[in-house]
């Protein structure tokens, strides 16, 4: 296997290049990232409610219950015709979801650092007043929950290709070091 990696080291450069781009095109176009990603989301709902609409038929011929999953599929196109149609709704919805989580996630790390105390809680304290304030900043400010999504993206795409690139140039060092072209 490390044999072929070596050999095709330009396909693992390619993907790091190509994760690279997306990166930044994701912190230069914030809007259009998550426009896409929205559009991923109704696309896969679709798919997801046509498969259990026809594992719901199957069901109904075999004489099972079939009806919750009729109900789930029908939900599911609802909600992949609407993210579609409505990609703000979809993404506001998603960005109010996510505020709401961190609230309720930093007072349960609030709660938890304050129960051990003597542990040394400092980080722990740190990560649930962070998770507070973003979530409190979000629910009055959803705008910054959208950017700060298309950034976390887009951090993580340039790291991912920058790796994926460091990868496949010790790759090329190495099988040009073993007599290959």
């Amino acid at each position: 296997m490390f044999e072929s990696l070596m050999r095709n080291w330009w396909a693992l450069a390619l993907r790091g290049a190509a994760a690279l781009l997306f990166g930044i095109l994701a912190f230069v176009w914030p809007h259009i990232t998550l426009t896409v990603l929205i559009w991923i989301f109704a696309a896969y709902m679709l798919a997801d409610g046509v498969f259990a609409l026809v594992a719901g038929l199957r069901a109904a011929q075999r004489q099972e219950r079939w009806w919750p999953l009729a109900i789930e599929g029908l939900l599911d196109l609802a909600v992949g015709v609407i993210a579609f149609l409505w990609p703000g709704i979809a993404l506001l919805t998603f960005i109010y979801i996510a505020a709401f989580w961190a609230i309720f996630s930093g007072v349960a790390l609030l709660a938890a650092a304050f129960r051990l105390r003597a542990m040394g809680e400092g980080f722990l304290v740190f990560a649930g007043l962070l998770s507070l304030l973003w979530g409190i900043v979000v629910i009055f400010w959803p705008i910054a929950g959208a950017l700060a999504l298309a950034w976390w993206i887009g951090a993580y795409a340039i790291l991912f290709g920058v790796f994926m690139l460091t990868v496949a140039l010790r790759l090329r060092r190495r099988w040009n070091d073993v007599g290959n072209p």
